[in-house]
């Protein structure tokens, strides 16, 4: 049983009350601390990606209780993936907080920030639905310090919003988790899928309600028709740092949706097979519309890079919703594309947006640099729409490829690709207003950009870092499918997983 399973969890657990108790009074110290943290954590998601890259699946039992009595953590490709994926967009989000100030304009932001991460980490890692819930309360109660981080009202409004809507996504996930643990006597994942296939189809109907419980709390999280609505006002009123780590929130509850309803409730499950996909598929449809239609009619600059956000949770779910390998392995390829994707629209709209009045998509005087925040945002722009060359096109390729069945090619192609014209229709009229036609309007003298208005090497890095990441998942697209392939061939693996997970301790 190796201890490094079980480090990104206790490493931001550990850091996150020293610094806030310590460390927030000195900014420079919970800097070190917080980035030392950051860089640990990628280091230990490396070596666990080591791990898995075999195929074996990892168990690290607390107490060395073995399942379904004791807590279990689960590595395996899929695992290992949403936790590197997790420290790489944490380590730029905090280097983009720190070069911009934002970390600055609290006292709380840096232990938030790992307690955000150690309730990541334990959602992507935990083998226990249970303990998914748990996970789920920490990030979310961290996310909530996030949100109003800096305050206003806006900020304060749309974070009442958020708390409302994942409480009462909460309240529903402890009714599913009661009505499941009534059902079967059990919340270890291995051990559900392994009892519910056992129980007839005539008397499952308490596993079909508990299943349709956890499919609406997921949705929640993931923002998805038609509990998406909290998505737009949050995102878009939250420090832009906090907004772009949110990308991986929206991916907890897609990660989430495939492990348990693929594993616990997966084909071949009688009284839920196609029960879930019925209804998750239309539901994906719908949202992709509503993210297109809200890019298009946005006006404001963070409104609409959140609308993109929903459009793009569409696609992922619409191929999530298929359950089978293939359409899995270009769902976790878009899946990796989108995240970084979302957060390079976050972090250079906080340079643009801190250098103008605003964040309206209204025509005004050229900012400092206006040419190198078009390119970045015309890169970045293309790339959640799934143009060519970078990696949302790939991305969107996979998609439409996997989804070539007769009963969902029509309605699949036709949402995704309507939807992207509209999405580049709506980027492209935003970025006209903000770099185009603003070079025709002649500044204020009072209110002329300055040489100290222009962004720094530092404040600039980790948006190009971003864009990096997405230009090397295009080139590198290859050897990440033949991984990703080789990670949904296991998820779908349910006997190898339950056999791993319930396999007895060995006698030291």
């Amino acid at each position: 049983m190796s201890h490094w399973i079980i480090l990104p969890v206790v490493l931001p657990a550990m850091l996150a009350p020293i610094i806030g108790f310590m460390m927030r009074h000195d900014i420079v110290l919970a800097r070190v601390t917080s980035v030392a943290g950051s860089v640990l954590l990628l280091g230990i998601s490396l070596v666990l990606m080591s791990m898995a890259m075999d195929g074996t699946t990892h168990i690290y039992r607390l107490g060395d209780w073995p399942a379904p009595f004791g807590i279990v953590l689960v590595l395996d490709r899929l695992s290992a993936l949403m936790v590197l994926l997790t420290s790489v967009l944490a380590f730029m989000v905090l280097l983009h907080a720190m070069a911009t100030g934002w970390d600055d304009r609290g006292k709380h932001f840096h232990a938030l920030f790992q307690f955000q991460l150690m309730g990541i980490c334990g959602a992507f890692l935990t083998g226990d639905i249970f303990n998914l819930f748990v996970f789920f309360e920490i990030l979310l109660i961290a996310s909530y310090g996030l949100m109003i981080h800096s305050g206003g009202r806006d900020r304060m409004r749309a974070g009442l919003q958020y708390v409302v809507m994942n409480l009462a996504g909460s309240t529903l996930f402890l009714f599913a988790l009661g009505t499941l643990y009534a059902s079967t006597g059990t919340l270890n994942i291995a051990d559900l899928a392994a009892n519910i296939p056992e129980i007839p189809a005539d008397e499952a109907g308490l596993v079909r309600v508990a299943a349709m419980l956890l499919m609406i709390v997921f949705a929640v999280k993931a923002a998805l028709f038609p509990v998406q609505f909290w998505l737009p006002a949050t995102y878009a009123n939250a420090p832009a740092p906090v907004a772009a780590l949110f990308a991986i929130m929206t991916k907890v509850g897609a990660y989430a949706i495939l492990r348990v309803h693929t594993v616990v409730f997966g084909p071949g499950v009688a009284g839920t097979e196609g029960m879930i996909d019925a209804w998750l598929f239309p539901a994906a449809l719908v949202t992709i519309a509503l993210g297109a239609f809200g890019v298009l009619g946005a006006k404001r600059l963070m409104s609409l890079i959140s609308f993109s956000v929903i459009g793009s949770m569409g696609t992922l779910l619409i191929a999530v919703a298929v359950f089978s390998p293939v359409a899995t392995t270009a769902a976790l390829y878009y899946m990796v594309h989108s995240t970084f994707a979302a957060a390079c629209l976050f972090l250079i709209a906080d340079l643009v947006v801190s250098r103008r009045r605003g964040d309206s998509l209204t025509p005004t005087f050229a900012t400092v640099q206006n040419g190198l925040f078009a390119a970045i945002f015309f890169a970045a722009a293309i790339a959640m729409a799934g143009m060519p060359p970078l990696s949302g096109f790939l991305g969107k390729l996979l998609v439409l490829d996997a989804l070539r069945d007769p009963g969902v090619i029509g309605w699949a192609w036709t949402a995704i690709l309507v939807g992207s014209l509209l999405t580049i229709v709506g980027f492209a009229r935003a970025g006209s207003a903000l770099f185009w036609k603003s070079t025709s309007i002649d500044a204020p003298v009072a209110e002329a950009p300055g040489p100290n208005d222009s962004a720094t090497v530092a404040q600039v890095a980790p948006v190009m870092l971003t864009l990096a990441a997405l230009v090397a998942l295009a080139v590198f697209a290859g050897p990440v499918a033949s991984y990703l392939e080789q990670t949904s061939a296991q998820l779908f693996d349910r006997s190898g997983y339950i056999s791993a997970v319930l396999a007895p301790v060995e006698e030291s």
